[in-house]
């Protein structure tokens, strides 16, 4: 009997590694009230003013779509993987040089495969996760020290880094300040919180632009707070440029 049970046991913590490689794990965030933007004094003239935002309950990707995860789709889908980075593809690494289409048609196929609504997070949803909902305790998404929070300029050596290598936040999510990049759902639009709605905002209107969202392996530690916003063109790839997912 025993050792049946180790064999059952041994079966299920496999058949969860492998769910975890093929597909994102998602942690429930318990939607709230925050005060969005730079509070601080730290941040750009886009970081204001402050508001208020309330938004629902949804799921966040615990980290980065993984290499192991994104190759997965490309697999059953026969889209071609992204250009290797120069520290090569590690199954564990957050996937990179993908545009904010590439992240977006990922999120079409897991949609249909797992039967949920999956999505790039919203600007709100990200910042709000990123903040640990409504139990922050920092500037970084894991506290108040970049070196111990994420991967950046002045640790990472250069590279991304395996996802869940460094300190989780109040909500059990990492590498939400540093490693890579992240595409947002939202158009950016430099003074979108003075008109931003106070429940559920998402920018829809068209710019030239797409948010991204909490520095990457090549940033300095101001470009990795919560709070900071910046963008880019949804056509670019580059080698620090990667997305987490929500469903909700």
């Amino acid at each position: 009997m025993k050792k049946t049970i180790v064999t059952l046991f041994a079966l299920t913590l496999f058949i969860t590694t492998i769910n975890a490689q093929s597909y994102p794990e998602l942690i429930k965030v318990t939607g709230g009230t925050f005060t969005m933007g730079d509070n601080l004094g730290l941040g750009q003239e886009d970081e204001q003013p402050t508001h208020e935002v309330a938004l629902k309950d949804f799921y966040i990707g615990k980290t980065e779509v993984t290499v192991a995860q994104y190759r997965n789709y490309c697999n059953a889908t026969g889209v071609s993987m992204p250009d290797e980075p120069s520290w090569g593809w590690n199954s564990s690494d957050p996937i990179v040089n993908v545009n904010w289409n590439d992240a977006l048609n990922y999120c079409d196929w897991l949609s249909e495969k797992l039967d949920k609504n999956i999505t790039l997070p919203t600007e709100a949803q990200w910042e709000f996760a990123a903040r640990g909902g409504n139990q922050s305790k920092g500037k970084y998404t894991g506290g108040r020290s970049m070196a111990t929070a994420g991967w950046y300029g002045d640790n990472s050596g250069n590279k991304a880094h395996t996802v869940a290598t460094k300190k989780a936040n109040e909500l059990g999510l990492y590498d939400m300040s540093g490693n890579i990049w992240e595409w947002c759902l939202d158009w950016y639009k430099s003074d979108y919180y003075a008109i931003s709605p106070s429940k559920n905002p998402k920018n829809t209107a068209r710019g030239y632009y797409r948010v991204i969202r909490g520095g990457s392996w090549i940033s300095n530690a101001s470009n990795c707070r919560v709070a900071n916003r910046s963008y880019y063109k949804p056509s670019f790839r580059y080698i620090y440029y990667g997305f987490r997912v929500v469903s909700f």
